[in-house]
């Protein structure tokens, strides 16, 4: 390994490639043979209420950029809260902890309407620019910041942009998060591997083909105008969870108040849900997916070691 850090990839010992490729892998698949209620199949729907943090993460210059972010926690949230409700849905709120501090009753209306609350970096930060000390000190202090503000402890993780250092896992593990939702190397939850050792983090992966920022994040200054129309991002998300349903697996989705609330995408999610419902999901926050993956699991081994 000595003078890697100098060397470019293709200059590289094989030691190496594979000492980095080996830092985190997927372990065991956590895939239950059958969920809560008789239930088919598990959906987890998940929000990252990144609100004005995307602006300010890169300077807070552009006022254009905070007010759309502020229509994520002023329309998107309210909208969501009041769909959820009438479906009857719980789901999973990734929360930057500087939004947290600038929305608490935000934030607390979410935890009092049964809804969980995740971790999600301090300011929208991008783990892997950062030195290992600094991310693993705004880790900690973001944990703590959405304790204050929502009265509970978080369970679980999403970083920021799904951005993931050499350092994070290690500081997931240290700071006792059940799980993280970050990562892409399978479809059910999975056990997370450290250096080829189990980690006591389990994953509850994402997919961006599962999320829409994709198909309508806009970059003005940028050549990105994806804009797909509604009804295409509709048929995507639904061909994905009726393949989840199918399989008697799950189905995660990723989205974000500033983007998917609007009054022509707000049916989206809608829809999906009233389709989930008629197809017999079992609904669950990423919290309480783990804990049922985790805990059939856990039985599977004792009845094999019973056998």
């Amino acid at each position: 390994m000595t003078g890697s850090a100098t060397r470019e990839p293709w200059q590289w010992e094989e030691a190496e490639w594979r000492r980095r490729v080996g830092r985190v892998r997927a372990g065991r698949r956590l895939a239950p043979a059958a969920w809560p209620g008789g239930k088919g199949f598990a959906v987890a729907i998940s929000f990252d209420s990144d609100h004005e943090t995307n602006e300010l993460r890169d300077g807070g210059h552009s006022i254009s950029r905070l007010s759309w972010g502020e229509y994520g926690a002023r329309v998107g949230v309210p909208r969501i809260l009041d769909l959820l409700a009438r479906r009857s849905v719980a789901a999973s709120f990734f929360v930057p902890a500087v939004a947290a501090l600038l929305h608490p009753e935000e934030q607390r209306r979410v935890v009092a309407e049964g809804h969980e609350i995740g971790l999600h970096g301090w300011i929208h930060e991008r783990n892997s620019a950062l030195p290992a000390a600094a991310e693993r000190e705004l880790m900690l202090r973001s944990a703590d910041a959405i304790e204050a503000v929502c009265g509970v402890r978080a369970a679980g993780i999403r970083t920021p942009s799904w951005d993931f250092g050499p350092g994070t896992l290690a500081t997931i593990r240290d700071m006792g998060l059940a799980y993280d939702s970050s990562l892409m190397a399978d479809e059910d939850c999975y056990e997370l591997l450290l250096d080829g050792e189990p980690s006591g983090v389990a994953e509850l992966p994402v997919e961006w083909i599962r999320d829409d920022a994709p198909y309508f994040l806009m970059d003005r200054f940028g050549s990105a105008r994806p804009h797909l129309a509604p009804r295409d991002v509709f048929d995507i998300f639904r061909r994905e969870l009726d393949a989840a349903c199918e399989a008697g697996g799950l189905f995660q989705l990723t989205l974000h108040p500033h983007i998917i609330a609007a009054r022509s995408r707000i049916w989206i999610l809608d829809e999906l849900l009233a389709h989930a419902a008629a197809r017999g999901a079992w609904f669950a926050t990423h919290r309480d997916v783990v804990a049922h993956a985790r805990a059939s699991a856990r039985h599977a081994e004792e009845g094999e070691e019973k056998a």
